[in-house]
């Protein structure tokens, strides 16, 4: 179930329960409190509160939801579920913060060693080669 906590920094903490392979698995974010994230999240939070009390109406003749279907309703609802790569992705994050590799990461992936680099370059290369060969032959075609 989400939860938030509100800081002085302007920032809001989102903790998300989520169920992966059986397990309960707890996700905590923190955000800017200007988000879209954070402010969605707030939102649903209020909804939550204002549904609460009207889920019990006073009015005679309107049936009540009994104590204990109540009760084993709120007990059973169903977790959001997490996928593989989703529980992946969380367990390198929370690794690299771990570790304290996150900026060096960024450093390597920036350089000419990076993957993504690398991939920008072969691109360009293959590019230019292709408007090469295509001038090439537009200058063969005669009119």
């Amino acid at each position: 179930k989400p939860q938030e906590k509100p800081k002085d920094s302007g920032k809001v903490t989102i903790t998300k329960t989520f169920d992966f392979a059986g397990e309960e698995v707890k996700v905590t974010k923190e955000v800017d409190s200007n988000s879209k994230e954070a402010k969605s999240f707030l939102k649903q939070q209020e909804k939550l509160h204002s549904a609460a009390p009207a889920s019990l109406p006073t009015v005679s003749g309107v049936k009540r939801p009994s104590g204990m279907s109540s009760l084993l309703g709120k007990i059973g609802a169903k977790k959001q579920k997490m996928s593989t790569l989703e529980k992946s992705k969380l367990d390198w994050e929370n690794f690299k913060e771990e570790e304290g590799i996150v900026e060096e990461l960024a450093i390597h992936n920036r350089g000419k060693d990076g993957y993504i680099e690398r991939k920008a370059f072969l691109e360009r290369v293959d590019h230019r080669q292709f408007e090469i060969e295509r001038d090439i032959r537009l200058s063969r075609m005669k009119p």
